[in-house]
């Protein structure tokens, strides 16, 4: 029963750090988002590229 309870407790801190892990790439993702639209506005290429190739490893 004890094994049991250990084992469930494990999988739920491993669910919790995957949902956590998983909101904070998102926020990552639609700050990028933002700076890449700012980033275009502005005209500014260098920063677009270096944001862009960012983003484009924060989705590997």
């Amino acid at each position: 029963m004890d094994k049991m309870k250990v084992n469930y407790e494990v999988m739920l801190g491993l669910y919790a750090e995957f949902v956590l892990d998983e909101a904070i790439r998102k926020y990552k993702e639609e700050h990028l988002y933002i700076e890449i639209d700012n980033a275009l506005a502005k005209g500014d290429e260098p920063k677009f590229l270096e944001l862009t190739n960012e983003l484009k490893a924060l989705r590997l």
